[in-house]
């Protein structure tokens, strides 16, 4: 087939692209990654060292491998040049600190409450770059919009609504709205281009609220005998190792408006999930912060087992592999499920909330809760997907793999190929971050998988706390970005060349 001829202006931005990157590349490899961030899921603790682009490609590229990430031609095959451009552009931007440190300073000063010149440049700015990097539109309708472009490039998507943090009921009700909005404009979409739609708990239920129902369970678990009236059937929330020094002194018992507070937050997501159940969409709970996990948690199972019947498992909870006690979690909870006759589906993640978390135990006189090193982090994620991918071969359970690391993915495939769980298999997803690590996304893809893109939409003001996350995941030279940006830039050279001759 002949080669495309690309349109003047985006021919000269190619040209301007790639002549940039061949100027920066050699000075870039060079960047001190003494503070750099591991990019697998979410945050991670720092990497020992990060490889050469170059070589990094080359040992991902291994003839045995299940995943093929070297062919830059094949992975990027469906993706627009001018999409491809504005991703490299974006990932050129992010892996320069000083500029993602003021952007960061910015977005988290007083500058950013009031009206003024300052915040609508800064807002201009974040919309026409991270913003449409990382996330799918500002409302449904763009959302869908980028998912049907997604769809098309052979990956699915995971969509949603970006709110968290709420502290009153007015607040939670019209969050329902947003979150219910999103699984009616995901039934409208081409079926199966929508693989889950996500809800923080923090959207639907109060921060204050969440902390004070985790307060009590974990004093429950620190005393057996200590009751809970209002407390519902769940799954174990705890292990023997999970941390507990949250609540250093016995709770007071909810009041009755808290306990009406709680039974509305409750009733949301039980909204939600029955919506959910008449779209035949799963419903992923994403996780949060220790201090409030145990009430999101125990708020996910108790919804999981009224929904989850008959081999579909539709509300997902969510397991952080940074976290010490995951694995033992993740055993008590599909033990008990089991129990019931629960089936159950969980998304695997390494973890984003490591600095508020270590943090915090730093300031109690306690241990960290997350692995020592990034090793035993590693260890622990496989681990994890090792034991749900056994499940659903035993025809239970359900998992999605959200992971930016290019080992565990490939881990993951092979033990997927040999318990003999085929590919396209709808209890097995692969999930990346929208906007990072797309080579992983369609390496997995392509050798057969089904492979979703976390998409966040929602105004851009709504929005900043989870770019303020991406941002900092983002910062330095991170070895899978790098691996991003050196195939996108063999593609668009290959592009170019093809163009002009």
């Amino acid at each position: 087939m002949a080669p495309k001829l690309l349109p003047p202006k985006q021919l000269q931005n190619l040209r301007f692209f790639f002549t940039r990157s061949l100027r920066t590349s050699s000075s870039s490899s060079s960047i001190s990654t003494s503070a750099a961030v591991s990019p697998l899921n979410l945050a991670e603790k720092p990497e020992p060292a990060i490889q050469n682009p170059l070589t990094a490609i080359q040992d991902h590229a291994k003839p045995s491998s299940i995943l093929d990430i070297h062919d830059h031609q094949k992975l990027f095959s469906n993706v627009p040049t001018s999409k491809l451009l504005h991703a490299s552009s974006n990932l050129y931007l992010a892996s320069i600190s000083p500029m993602v440190d003021f952007g960061m300073w910015v977005m988290n000063s007083r500058l950013m409450e009031t009206d003024n010149i300052l915040r609508a440049a800064m807002m201009k700015t974040v919309r026409h770059t991270f913003f449409e990097h990382f996330c799918a539109g500002e409302d449904v309708v763009e959302a869908g919009r980028c998912i049907k472009k997604v769809n098309e490039s052979g990956l699915r998507g995971m969509l949603v609504f970006a709110v968290e943090y709420t502290g009153d009921n007015d607040a939670c009700d019209q969050n329902l709205k947003g979150f219910l909005d999103t699984v009616q404009s995901a039934m409208s979409l081409p079926p199966s281009s929508v693989s889950s739609v996500v809800v923080k708990i923090t959207a639907i239920c109060p921060l204050s609220l969440l902390e004070r129902v985790s307060d009590l369970l974990r004093w429950q678990q620190r005393y057996p005998s200590f009751n809970l009236p209002w407390k519902q059937n769940s799954f174990p929330l705890f292990s023997d190792s999970s941390p507990l020094y949250h609540t250093i002194e016995k709770p007071e018992p909810l009041t009755p408006q808290e306990e009406h507070d709680l039974q509305l937050g409750q009733e949301r997501l039980w909204k939600l999930s029955e919506k959910s159940v008449q779209a035949n969409i799963p419903l992923t709970v994403d996780a949060e912060n220790t201090a409030i996990q145990p009430a999101i948690d125990y708020l996910t199972y108790s919804a999981a087992i009224k929904y989850n019947k008959d081999d579909n498992p539709i509300v997902y909870g969510t397991i952080q592999a940074y976290l010490k006690d995951a694995k033992e979690r993740l055993l008590l909870a599909t033990k008990a499920a089991d129990k019931m006759r629960v089936p159950m589906g969980f998304k695997v993640v390494r973890g984003a909330y490591m600095s508020r978390e270590s943090k915090l135990a730093s300031a109690l006189g306690y241990d960290s809760p997350i692995h020592n090193s990034i090793q035993e982090t590693h260890a622990c994620y496989n681990d994890c997907a090792s034991f749900m991918l056994e499940k659903i071969a035993n025809r239970s359970d359900a998992v999605i793999l959200a992971t930016h690391n290019v080992e565990s993915g490939r881990l993951a495939a092979k033990k997927a190929l040999d318990l003999g769980i085929g590919r396209g298999n709808p209890k097995l997803e692969f999930a990346q971050l929208y906007g990072m690590s797309d080579s992983l996304s369609f390496g997995l893809s392509n050798a057969g998988f089904l492979v979703s893109k976390y998409m966040p939409y929602g105004p851009v003001d709504k929005v900043i706390p989870y770019l303020l996350r991406r941002a900092e995941e983002n910062r330095g030279m991170l070895s899978t970005s790098s691996i991003d940006k050196e195939l996108m830039r063999k593609e668009l050279k290959r592009r170019l060349k093809a163009a002009i001759f």
